[in-house]
């Protein structure tokens, strides 16, 4: 995969986007027995965490009874509901979304592009990446910039699209980095751990479970999830090991979001740092700083 594939995958971004919004749920007594399942709690749990009375949460679970804007914010509180499945229900429920859904370059968000921006800048010499709930590269810092070049034999001076670059697809795809991926049946389940919770949170026939569906469906994919690598002997973590051109690579990385976020699109960016796990991997990359 090359800068050919990858403004291929920007261009179909729009389309699967819209027709996503279609596919979640569009009744809220489904939505609120799917959440309350997900999140194992009992009638009587929820009613007691959120004291509304039992009968009425079975009420709303029948569909006998009409929520009010206000309770459905309390129930989505108390089931910690991902803001975008709140605004879900509240459409099912006749009501306008609470949370807005804005742009990171909108100017309200200015000063989150700029926090963005500073973490990026402190994790060079090493890799950083910024993505979406989707795993949709929205931002890179050089060294990340200057690695996806190197793997997918991109001329040095080439940007990486902004949109439309699907990192999860970049690992797994064999055809991608997955071929420099020494470990990748390793990998596998922990890179798709990510998208399966959000798969789990938009529930049947959204945009996160058809991504689930194609990462499943890559070449080798679904056989190397079955059989995940459980020995704890060497590493506390599951480092990844690239091997290309002669040079060997081992990385680990962090995940940070951002906190008490009332955006939706601030409560689902995820901050990625690749961290060396050996020396030889970090001298490498001070060498191309």
């Amino acid at each position: 995969m090359g800068a050919s594939q990858l403004a291929a995958e920007a261009g179909s971004k729009e389309d699967s986007e819209r027709a996503a919004r279609n596919r979640y749920f569009n009744d809220f007594a489904a939505a609120l027995r799917y959440w309350r399942d997900k999140r194992g709690y009992s009638q009587l749990r929820l009613s007691t965490e959120s004291q509304i009375s039992q009968r009425h949460i079975s009420f709303l679970e029948s569909g006998r009874s009409q929520p009010s804007r206000e309770l459905i914010l309390k129930l989505g509180t108390v089931l910690d509901i991902p803001l975008r499945q709140r605004n879900v229900m509240l459409l099912a429920a006749g009501f306008a979304p609470a949370y807005q859904e804005r742009k990171l370059s909108d100017p309200e968000l200015a000063s989150v592009k700029q926090a963005l921006d500073f973490m990026l800048a402190q994790q060079a010499p090493y890799p950083a990446l910024v993505v979406d709930r989707l795993w949709n590269l929205v931002m890179s810092n050089g060294p990340a910039a200057m690695m996806i070049r190197w793997l997918l034999d991109m001329p040095d001076a080439q940007p990486i699209p902004r949109e439309g670059v699907n990192v999860l697809k970049l690992m797994l795809d064999p055809q991608a980095i997955r071929k420099y991926l020494v470990n990748w049946q390793d990998v596998s389940a922990d890179l798709l751990h990510w998208i399966q919770r959000e798969a789990m949170s938009d529930g049947p026939g959204s945009e996160a479970t058809g991504l689930l569906e194609q990462l499943v469906a890559l070449p080798g994919v679904k056989a190397a999830t079955q059989a995940p690598n459980l020995d704890t002997r060497v590493l506390p973590f599951l480092a990844m090991t690239i091997r290309k051109d002669d040079v060997e690579l081992n990385l680990f990385t962090s995940i940070t979001t951002m906190g008490t976020p009332h955006d939706v699109t601030v409560h689902e960016l995820r901050i990625e740092s690749f961290f060396p796990a050996d020396a030889v991997t970090a001298a490498w990359f001070k060498s191309r700083a």
